[in-house]
């Protein structure tokens, strides 16, 4: 066990490293626990974007990390990269005695997600990755229903992810698509849903995956289909795609039990559209306010994810998703391309 030292009596330091898309979701988040933390410095190799960021935040700019590991003041650095910078960023922030929180996937390879954890370990920092969409009202429902065994057994599940990235938006960034920064429709985009596959169901038995590249000029898939078996005897399915006409359509996960059913859909697991169980429960009231309205495939969880963080620094609550939580999510996924690669059945735990 780690003895992490804490942080109390003053706010939390932040500095947050990749100012594109994603970055906007970490500076509300930061605004909205603005009692608790503090930005003091941003980072861009994109003088466009940094620029954009000091603007909106008022806070120190740095070209590289190596010169805002030089100078912050922060407590924690926030990897806002694309993904396969996260290892590399993560051991230098580690080393620098600071703490890491990384957007998600981890990394894009399995020996860099282990790297990582390593790295966190011998430095005496806490690591946590980014599962924000566990935190959203109706997943935190099902996942109670999960654990309480509302479903008896559950015999199938099914996670569709039927979602649109134009050309443009591949070509938006010269890391986006390719196998070294980016992965696929399953790494980047559906990643999420990947984590639900162990967080909600349980350890994984097997897993058989077929991915394609079937319209976007780019080195990874945009659409796949996997299907998976879980060792309490489950069965599944995901089929993801970056291709739907006209735009977002779904983003959906079905489970189908001894004694109940649940299908959570909209665009992004933000509607209950069906919530049957044989036993009544006091939850059962709560379905109809979990839903709620978006149009962004992000949903709502990242302030909630850096309450959690703030809790876990201070000492207060353990944390949701550190570095090994992380691994259980890209083990899947090196799961997933390992099968689709070879075309056979790919058992876990992988071998390491």
């Amino acid at each position: 066990m780690h003895d992490y030292p804490l942080i109390v009596g003053r706010k939390i330091r932040l500095a947050v490293v990749g100012c594109g898309r994603i970055s906007s979701n970490h500076f509300d988040a930061i605004h909205q626990h603005s009692e608790n933390v503090e930005l003091v410095d941003v980072c861009d190799t994109n003088v466009t974007a940094l620029e954009n960021a000091m603007m909106r935040t008022g806070v120190q700019g740095h070209r590289n990390l190596r010169s805002l590991l030089e100078s912050t003041t922060a407590d924690m650095v926030v990897l806002a990269t694309p993904s396969g910078l996260h290892p590399e960023q993560t051991i230098q922030v580690a080393e620098s005695r600071r703490h890491v929180m990384t957007e998600k996937p981890m990394a894009t390879r399995w020996h860099d997600g282990l790297r990582m954890v390593k790295a966190c370990d011998e430095a005496n920092v806490r690591l946590f990755v980014v599962k924000q969409n566990r935190l959203n009202a109706t997943l935190q429902l099902l996942k109670r229903a999960v654990e309480e065994k509302r479903f008896g057994r559950i015999y199938m599940v099914n996670i569709n992810v039927f979602w649109t990235r134009p050309q443009e938006y591949y070509d938006s960034a010269a890391w986006r698509g390719t196998w070294e920064y980016d992965g696929g429709a399953f790494m980047n985009q559906a990643s999420h849903y990947v984590d639900l596959l162990d967080w909600l169901i349980g350890p994984i038995e097997s897993v058989q995956a077929y991915t394609a590249t079937l319209e976007r000029n780019i080195q990874v898939e945009d659409s796949g289909v996997l299907n998976v078996r879980w060792r309490s005897g489950a069965l599944g399915s995901m089929n993801v795609t970056m291709l739907t006409y006209p735009k977002n359509m779904e983003g959906s996960i079905t489970i189908l039990g001894e004694k109940g059913t649940v299908r959570i859909g909209g665009v992004a697991v933000n509607e209950i559209q069906q919530w049957q169980f044989a036993e009544p429960h006091e939850d059962d009231d709560k379905v109809l306010t979990a839903s709620y309205e978006t149009t962004s495939v992000y949903g709502f969880g990242h302030p909630l994810y850096y309450n959690n963080v703030i809790k876990t620094l201070r000492g207060e609550a353990p944390p949701e998703t550190d570095g090994r939580e992380g691994l259980k999510a890209l083990e899947v996924l090196i799961a997933i391309y390992l099968s689709a690669r070879d075309g056979k059945r790919v058992p876990l735990p992988l071998d390491y």
